[in-house]
C-alpha cells in the first residue's frame, strides 16, 4: 500500500530525528558552548540572564563557525515557527524564541520535536496543498507540503552540523 504524503513526510522526519538523537543523548553540557574557531556564533547571557544568539540580517563574510548551542537554537526557532504556520497560530518572532541553556537544551529541543511531529499528525494530504507561509510568503509555487519536506532537509542539515560539532570537541581534548 502506497503512504501517503503526510505519512511519508512523518517518516522521513522521525528517521532523520532518530539519527539526531545518537548525537543528542551524548552531548554533555560543556558540549553546547564549546567555541570551535576564532570566528564563532554562539549564545550570550544578556542583562537578564536570557540567552540571546549572534544573529545578523545578513550573512556575513567569512561566515562564522556556530557553536552547537547556536545551531540548537536556531533548531529550536525555525521548527517551533513552522509548527506555529503548520498549526495556523500567529507566529513567533525570532526573539521569542529562547534557549533554555545547555542544562535544559535535549529537553527543549526535544519538545519542539514533539509539537512538530504532533502538527505533522493532525494534517491530510489535502491539507498538505494549502499555499506555504513559511519558509515562503506569498509565493503561489509552494505548499505545505513544501514546507514539510523543507523542515526535513533543515533537520538534516543541523543533525549533521551538531554531530560534526560534537564529534570534533570530543577529539580536541575539551578545552
Amino acid at each position: 500500500m502506497k503512504p501517503s504524503q503526510c505519512a511519508l513526510l512523518s517518516w522521513q522526519f522521525e528517521l532523520t530525528w532518530s539519527l539526531f538523537e545518537y548525537h543528542l543523548e551524548r552531548l554533555e553540557p560543556e558540549d553546547f558552548l564549546w567555541e570551535p574557531a576564532e570566528l564563532c556564533w554562539t549564545l550570550r547571557p544578556d542583562s537578564e540572564g536570557r540567552w540571546v544568539p549572534d544573529w545578523a540580517d545578513e550573512e556575513p563574510d567569512p561566515v562564522p563557525v556556530p557553536t552547537i548551542a547556536w545551531v540548537g537554537w536556531h533548531l529550536g526557532w525555525w521548527l517551533g515557527v513552522a509548527t506555529d504556520h503548520a498549526a495556523g497560530r500567529p507566529p513567533r518572532e525570532r526573539a521569542e524564541i529562547l534557549w533554555p541553556g545547555e542544562q535544559a537544551a535535549a529537553d527543549w529541543l526535544r519538545r519542539a520535536r514533539d509539537d512538530w511531529a504532533g502538527a505533522l499528525e493532525r494534517l491530510t494530504d489535502e491539507d498538505l496543498e494549502r499555499p506555504a507561509t513559511f519558509p515562503w510568503r506569498d509565493d503561489p509555487r509552494f505548499t505545505l507540503a513544501h514546507t514539510a519536506a523543507w523542515v526535513n532537509a533543515e533537520l538534516m542539515k543541523n543533525v549533521a552540523e551538531i554531530g560534526q560539532l560534537r564529534l570534533l570537541r570530543a577529539q580536541s581534548g575539551k578545552p
